[in-house]
């Protein structure tokens, strides 16, 4: 017997005693785990996690988010900045940068030299530290968030899910989903770090008000 069979085999046994007419739905779930387990400070516990994974967290109310998003820029000397269909106006600060707009899309080329991509999000997690897109109104094509080397999000704070399957739950599971904790990084065989490979090496996450 292969692996194959033998899993296969398993399965059939573990299914043996279940009849043909139940559905998984038909069965109760019961993971003994509580739902409130991140604690009553979400937010708080997101900005920590978010920080752990080495990006850059700020909390600032509605009115000076795009201000925050002007800070992360100018921080990183930041000279154009790629700005998805959908973003919302009012996140897109004046300043010194080029704005590049994806319509019609950018060449992978022009994507490689733009310095920063600003994006809203689908959802985060709170234990985690991650952001969640869907690549929806204002989150653009994945291919957005992989080549320029800075990536802004902007969070509202009622978009912080205390754990991962609260967030699924908030998430279409049909959509494109790009889960982010941290920025880019990989080590080689003697655990030397290395940011920025496989994405942007910033990440710069902006809390918009209070949950």
């Amino acid at each position: 017997m292969n692996g194959r069979e033998s899993v296969l085999s398993a399965i059939r046994g573990a299914l043996s005693g279940v009849p043909g007419f139940e559905s998984p739905d038909d069965v109760p779930h019961s993971h003994g785990r509580r739902a409130d387990h991140a604690g009553p400070d979400v937010v708080g516990l997101f900005a920590e996690r978010a920080a752990e994974y080495r990006a850059t967290v700020v909390r600032v109310p509605p009115a000076d988010a795009a201000a925050a998003v002007g800070h992360a820029l100018a921080r990183t000397g930041a000279r154009s900045l790629v700005v998805p269909p959908g973003l919302p106006e009012d996140l897109v600060p004046a300043g010194p940068w080029s704005l590049l707009t994806d319509v019609p899309p950018l060449t992978v080329g022009q994507l490689d030299a733009a310095d920063a991509v600003v994006t809203t999000v689908a959802t985060a997690i709170a234990v985690t530290g991650t952001v969640t897109l869907d690549h929806g109104p204002g989150q653009g094509r994945r291919v957005l968030t992989l080549l320029p080397d800075q990536h802004i999000c902007v969070v509202r704070a009622d978009q912080i899910a205390p754990d991962v399957p609260e967030a699924l739950r908030l998430l279409d599971p049909y959509r494109p989903l790009t889960l982010i904790s941290g920025p880019s990084a990989t080590s080689d065989i003697e655990l030397d770090r290395v940011e920025g490979v496989h994405g942007p090496r910033t990440l710069d996450i902006v809390v918009v008000g209070d949950a």
